[in-house]
């Protein structure tokens, strides 16, 4: 297996870029604060000509993603556009105008229904779920929804996942998210439709959004993430190259290490294409 290297700078592996599709929590910000150095080097990327475009599983429009980066200090020069799994699940709900929706999830992500004239309905009698989440992220398990999820799968119900991370770092801890819940119903046997990395539909639309930027088709394309099961699986379907982020979920797996031997590789990519590079955190 061939080795990784780590790299101390954006700068070295970004020279031939021209579009970097960076995660947005575990890479710019844990959930409490930004990082000032990772937006720090997005706004030098962009000083250069580069194109930024935040990919996102939140389950909330951009625009609300944008008032929360406001709200911790990410400023909008950092970047040029974002796309969120939200969005992409407004889209379906949309689409499917007139059908009762069950939801789960925190009333922060209720912006996900915005202006939707969506009804809503209990599991008993709905169309169909969206789940952003766990109603209780703080306390909340996936196997708390199991007996909803039952219900759901009696009826055949479809679930639309608005995020399909499984967990996320809050500060120093890990909280469930949505996909967990997904994962959890999918295993169970039931239909679920995920929107959010590591599925197309999000590239695709970030990819457009960089061209509407530029004015021109993207020649390379960046990949900057935190996760191997969403960022890297994501960004090597695409066949784009992806710069791995040490700091975010896996951090463990990486305290105190430069280097990785085959090893520890296989366990912690498994049979991924390797990333195209390590930094621990994104700086210039």
């Amino acid at each position: 297996m061939t080795s990784l290297r780590f790299v101390d700078h954006l700068h070295d592996v970004a020279r031939d870029a021209d579009v970097i599709l960076s995660d947005i929590w575990g890479v710019i910000h844990d959930g409490l604060a930004s990082f000032p150095e990772a937006c720090a080097a997005l706004r030098r990327f962009r000083d250069g000509g580069g194109t930024v475009v935040l990919i996102t599983n939140a389950p909330r429009p951009a625009a609300s993603v944008q008032r929360q980066l406001r709200k911790l200090g990410v400023a909008d020069d950092c970047y040029d556009a974002i796309v969120s799994s939200g969005d992409l699940t407004r889209h379906y709900v949309t689409a499917h105008r007139g059908k009762t929706v069950c939801r789960i999830g925190p009333d922060r992500d209720n912006s996900v229904f915005r202006d939707l004239d969506v009804a809503f309905a209990p599991v008993e009698s709905a169309d169909y779920i969206v789940c952003t989440g766990p109603f209780d992220d703080e306390v909340d398990t996936p196997e708390d929804y199991r007996a909803m999820l039952t219900q759901a799968l009696n009826r055949w119900l479809t679930l639309v996942c608005a995020n399909p991370d499984i967990v996320v770092e809050r500060g120093d801890r890990l909280i469930y998210c949505a996909g967990a819940i997904a994962e959890l119903y999918a295993a169970m046997g039931g239909e679920v439709i995920f929107y959010g990395k590591p599925h197309r539909p999000i590239y695709d639309r970030a990819l457009s959004l960089a061209k509407e930027q530029r004015g021109t088709e993207p020649k390379h394309v960046l990949a900057i993430g935190d996760s191997v099961r969403t960022d890297l699986t994501g960004a090597n379907a695409m066949g784009l190259d992806c710069l791995f982020v040490t700091r975010g979920i896996h951090a463990d797996e990486f305290k105190g290490q430069r280097r990785l031997d085959d090893a520890a590789l296989r366990k912690l990519f498994g049979g991924a294409r390797l990333p195209f590079a390590l930094m621990h955190e994104v700086r210039w």
